[in-house]
């Protein structure tokens, strides 16, 4: 097939698109012919394939939880494992669906009218779109911020490599704008169920909504005491199962355990930066202990850092947002540098800003745009130190 999409076949418009196929299904075989290159068995493609193996973890764990959060409101008694695993399935898969077929159609789009390759990045966008939004947001307005992304947030700077903001969480921050309240929970979408009850009664709600631990936690700002979070049901919840991920959320942010894991997995590939991850933790530790010594008996101002892990976005933001190569600082140094300010911003947002209790979307999108000015600043430091230790090299030896 090959022939009739090289120059002067009768397919040679569509190119790109048959390159990028080739080149998925196969390895390439294409060599240097002049100048002096290191060939490396991994490449663009390669690298993205590991963050979509990391991620699966959190991923199927998501599709358990959302199954698992219907099932605890709508049934008395709670199903077997896989009954609830099919149920979030079928929930989640329009979402994955939705948001490759939205982004991959641009991608070959742009890409047939430049005449260029088509670049891998929305690869790793595509999967991680549906994990950081809720189950309850409907499939076209997830395509529109998707469509958004793409094209504003990455095509017109150039493609994979250029982009400044991080193309997911440029999704999820025009979703949030855009639509607050099918973000924050006011809806729920329960259309699969209507379809599918697997042989079980009909429950007698149509639909439940109710705040995220991290919103219930916002909203106990400036109340004296303990701070009481609970499930649908109003039960009690403990910070293990804030850890395991049983709770309500977004698809793929609820399981630290399951991140924790498909992190790990980055970190010994070398995929992702540890420095990143481990200052963008320990930013967030450093700001919730500062917060914590001016508490003074205020529930939420008085939550651990343990907490403040495990709630939210905030792991899946470390090992899968924050530690984006392109736009994340890239120098040693602003590596430490630009994840302190990630974890200390994003717990500053969420306790100082109630009507906002998620913090880790803004924080890296903020440091996003400050990544290369660490990086510049980094790199001039380096030149003077430098200049000024081979100034004294000279003076001492004359």
């Amino acid at each position: 097939m090959k022939p009739a999409f090289e120059p002067g076949g009768k397919l040679s418009k569509l190119r790109s698109v048959f390159e990028g196929f080739e080149s998925f299904l196969y390895v390439p075989n294409a060599t240097s012919k002049s100048g002096t290159h290191i060939h490396d068995s991994i490449d663009s493609k390669r690298t993205m394939f590991w963050v979509i193996l990391a991620v699966i973890p959190a991923m199927l764990f998501g599709m358990f939880n959302t199954g698992y959060q219907h099932y605890l409101v709508t049934t008395a008694v709670m199903p077997g494992f896989w009954q609830i695993f099919f149920w979030g399935v079928l929930a989640v898969l329009p979402y994955i669906i939705v948001s490759y077929a939205t982004g991959l159609i641009i991608e070959f789009a742009v890409a047939q009218m430049k005449g260029e390759e088509i670049h891998e990045g929305f690869l790793v966008s595509g999967i991680l779109i549906p994990l950081i939004v809720p189950i309850g947001v409907p499939l076209w307005m997830v395509c529109i911020a998707t469509a958004f992304a793409v094209i504003f947030a990455k095509e017109i700077f150039g493609g994979t490599g250029f982009n400044i903001l991080n193309v997911a969480l440029t999704t999820r921050v025009f979703l949030f704008f855009a639509y607050p309240t099918k973000m924050s929970g006011d809806q729920t979408w329960i259309s699969l169920r209507d379809y599918f009850s697997y042989g079980t009664a009909q429950p007698a709600i149509d639909g439940f909504t109710g705040a995220t631990p991290l919103g219930q936690a916002a909203s106990q700002l400036g109340t004296d005491g303990a701070l009481q979070l609970t499930n649908a049901l109003g039960q009690p919840l403990t910070w293990w199962d804030a850890f395991l991920g049983l709770i309500p959320g977004s698809i793929g942010e609820t399981s630290t355990l399951f991140i924790l894991l498909g992190g790990l997995f980055l970190l010994a590939t070398g995929v992702a930066s540890w420095k990143i991850v481990v200052s963008t933790f320990a930013g967030g530790a450093i700001m919730t202990l500062i917060l914590n010594a001016f508490a003074g008996g205020d529930a939420y101002l008085s939550l651990p850092f343990w907490w403040q892990w495990c709630l939210g976005g905030f792991a899946f933001g470390a090992f899968f947002m924050a530690t984006d190569p392109v736009t994340a600082a890239r120098t040693e140094k602003g590596k430490w540098i630009y994840g302190l300010l990630v974890g200390m911003i994003a717990i500053f947002f969420r306790v100082c800003n109630p009507a906002y209790p998620e913090g880790m979307m803004l924080a890296i999108l903020l440091m996003n745009i400050f990544a290369k000015l660490i990086d510049y600043c980094v790199v001039q430091s380096n030149i003077k130190m430098r200049a000024k230790r081979a100034a004294n090299v000279v003076n001492a030896s004359k």
